[in-house]
């Protein structure tokens, strides 16, 4: 048995099914984006089988890209879940033979209903594609499977064809990559775009500060009693004049006339990189990354220094 051959082929047929979508994008596939793009509702997508596997699967990805869905299965809704839709709602049917009897059940509750009805099948003199009012080809030539029984290449040409749609919606919306990641707060995708350094950073007595007469000696208490490797130096009215970090400690230590009675303010760097606390988290981690260094300051429109920020809370915190 080779399986890799049928491997291969299994791909080919599928992919040529998935090609064979670009035949079906025409007038109906414009009349359908804009039938859900002026949807007031939600899309409801059903299907049966592996057409509801699918179909849940439209759905989230059409939830996730600025249009509002949820996947119902036909048999819950003819015992009571079709309450879930509303006449503001359109319905995405998905049925390849068109004759899925549960699904043509639901037709005239959702006329009466005064949903909109787009369906996907792969014969559009089906029942399902007249009753609907725009109905969506996803025919191929053939199946995957060499008995032709198991859906294959249809169930790849429906889910293309529910993506494209996602998709031109997704752009005729204007969806941002901030819209995405508000839908998505628990991904890295979202942390990147949603958190800020405000959410991150210590504050108040947790920041390590000394004045600029404080030692060498002095200074380096406060960095190990905040447990942050940097220190800030600060005038009487918080603005910042400096930072001394784990790696200046060292650089200081290995100079031969190095005194732990030294003013902090002949050691300090005096042009620390700093970040603003609605500066994205994202955008400080890079600057870590970027200048290999682990804590950057945080500095309000006054340049007076409001917190302090560690690679480790980034880290923890997903990022």
């Amino acid at each position: 048995m080779d399986f890799r051959k049928i491997a291969q082929e299994v791909i080919r047929i599928e992919g040529a099914g998935v090609l064979k979508q670009l035949e079906h994008i025409g007038p109906e596939f414009e009349a359908a984006c804009k039938i859900m793009l002026a949807c007031k509702g939600r899309v409801v997508v059903i299907g049966l089988g592996k057409s509801g596997h699918v179909g849940s699967k439209i759905a989230a990805t059409l939830a996730s890209t600025g249009s509002p869905a949820f996947a119902l299965h036909p048999t819950e809704a003819m015992h009571g879940d079709l309450g879930m839709v509303t006449s503001q709602d359109v319905i995405l049917a998905i049925s390849y033979s068109g004759k899925t009897a549960e699904l043509l059940s639901l037709v005239p509750s959702i006329k009466h209903l005064g949903a909109k009805l787009i369906s996907l099948t792969g014969d559009l003199k089906s029942p399902l594609a007249r009753a609907a009012d725009v109905s969506l080809c996803i025919a191929i030539d053939q199946e995957a499977c060499p008995l032709g029984l198991a859906p294959t290449a249809s169930t790849s040409a429906t889910l293309v064809m529910g993506d494209a749609l996602a998709i031109a919606l997704l752009e005729a919306r204007g969806f941002t990559k901030e819209q995405f990641a508000l839908s998505h707060p628990g991904g890295n995708l979202g942390k990147r775009l949603l958190l800020k350094v405000s959410d991150f950073m210590h504050r108040g007595t947790e920041i390590p500060r000394v004045p600029p007469e404080a030692t060498f000696s002095e200074a380096l208490l406060e960095m190990t009693s905040k447990r942050l490797g940097v220190t800030t130096i600060i005038d009487q009215k918080d603005a910042l004049l400096g930072v001394f970090t784990d790696g200046d400690v060292r650089r200081t230590l290995q100079k031969q006339n190095s005194d732990m009675h030294t003013p902090i303010a002949k050691l300090m760097n005096t042009t620390p990189k700093f970040v603003q606390p609605d500066d994205l988290a994202s955008k400080a981690f890079d600057m870590m990354e970027t200048y290999k260094i682990t804590s950057l300051v945080v500095l309000d429109a006054e340049r007076k220094i409001c917190g302090i920020i560690h690679i480790h809370d980034l880290l923890q915190g997903g990022l």
